[in-house]
């Protein structure tokens, strides 16, 4: 009875996490008129149709496409940014000890941004950057995007450089390495599963971020989750194209996730006694 309960559990569990993807999926097929009725079965409840995928393809081809693109950019630059400055951060946070400001002071002072609203930052940015002419340029949303995804990936970077043995850099320092050589070539590998794991994090955080997205751009650097905002209209949203577009902008995470899987299996594998 154990299992049985275990496995009803996993089910509702998966029921519960896909049933977003099927309702887009079915809702992107679905007319109009059928969006708005309880049907869930194709060809027993509703008629299946091509039209809408037709109809954001030859109408709005463009305007997903540069959404997609922009997020794309934005994600990716926002979260390399992030990892770079965030693991050195770590490292320092995790392998030296401030005298000034303690290290659990600074950690806490990290964490407090997140903490903040970002919805109070809006009118500040909004100003910043449009003193410095940056409005409706992918660079704003990749700086902010990079404020915001700073502190995570200080933490993470703080936490996986401390559960790795300070003997192994010691080993190397003894050997004739720098400070950072070890760094380098011990134990950025070993932190390869929590850098890869917290790029993925950075990343969906910047790819659904809509608020400053909302506020800084209006044409341009216009992303993916204002491409689907744009379905709303005054009659009320279109489902059907709200789903299409979700539809879009869910391949390119998808196939990162899936590219990133082997890379972290593979990081995983390579530990310190392996080395």
């Amino acid at each position: 009875m154990g299992n049985v309960f275990v496995l009803l559990g996993v089910l509702i569990a998966v029921i519960w996490a896909f049933s977003p993807f099927y309702w887009a999926i079915i809702s992107s097929f679905k007319l109009p008129e059928d969006t708005f009725t309880i049907s869930y079965i194709p060809f027993f409840q509703f008629k299946p149709t091509l039209q809408n995928w037709i109809n954001e393809i030859n109408f709005r081809g463009r305007e997903i496409w540069n959404g997609i693109k922009n997020s794309i950019i934005v994600s990716i630059s926002a979260s390399l940014l992030a990892i770079f400055l965030g693991t050195m951060a770590g490292y320092a946070l995790a392998r030296f000890n401030f005298q000034k400001m303690k290290n659990k002071d600074i950690a806490v002072f990290f964490l407090s941004q997140r903490i903040l609203p970002p919805v109070v930052m809006v009118i500040p940015f909004f100003l910043i950057m449009k003193s410095l002419k940056l409005l409706d340029t992918r660079l704003a949303l990749i700086l902010i995007n990079t404020v915001f995804s700073l502190p995570f990936a200080v933490l993470i970077m703080r936490s996986i450089f401390k559960e790795l043995p300070a003997e192994l850099e010691e080993a190397a320092l003894v050997d004739g390495c720098s400070r950072y050589s070890a760094f380098l070539r011990v134990l950025l590998p070993l932190a390869i599963p929590g850098l890869v794991a917290t790029g993925m994090i950075c990343f969906a955080f910047t790819w659904n971020e809509f608020l400053f997205a909302l506020v800084l751009t209006y044409k341009k650097a216009v992303t993916m989750p204002i491409v689907i905002a744009g379905t709303a209209h005054t009659r009320g949203v279109d489902f059907w194209y709200v789903a299409t577009r979700s539809l879009f902008a869910i391949i390119p995470p998808t196939v990162i996730a899936i590219a990133l899987q082997k890379f972290i299996v593979r990081g995983l594998t390579f530990g310190a006694v392996k080395g």
